[in-house]
């Protein structure tokens, strides 16, 4: 009976850490996509770091949590962060390149312009500025 419990010990943190792994590849690839498209949104390095914030019309989280947090992060840092905020229905193109599979999405790039995190779903105010604290 115990080498049957450590069995399915075994398969379930086989199937954890695959799952985890498997997150991790995929926001790496997000992050090497927005890395290369990011030229796509400034002709120069913005020099300062920059959150683009992905959303659409309909999305409630969007409007109740994503925003007011972005809004309080644009408050307490002032003219040190930019915030762009993009409308994946009216800019289907650029969710695609940037690989955008739900709303919201935020990138935090550096100021160098440089992909440095991705959040799918929301991202409260809190983990936005431990990210930017990194930068």
């Amino acid at each position: 009976m115990n080498v049957d419990i450590l069995l399915r010990f075994g398969y379930a943190l086989g199937i954890i850490v695959l799952g985890a792994l498997a997150y991790w590849l995929v926001n790496q690839r997000l992050l090497a996509r927005a890395r290369s498209n990011v030229p796509s949104l400034f002709a120069v390095p913005p020099q300062k770091p920059v959150i683009v914030y992905f959303t659409t019309p309909d999305c409630v989280p969007c409007k109740t949590i994503q925003r007011p947090a972005l809004r309080q992060l644009a408050s307490l840092m002032g003219d040190k962060l930019q915030v762009i905020e993009i409308d994946a229905t009216e800019r289907p193109d650029l969710a695609k390149q940037w690989g955008v599979l739900s709303v919201p999405t935020t990138f935090l790039l550096d100021a160098r312009g440089e992909a440095r995190y991705v959040n799918n779903g929301v991202a409260r105010a809190e983990k936005l500025m431990e990210q930017l604290q990194t930068l």
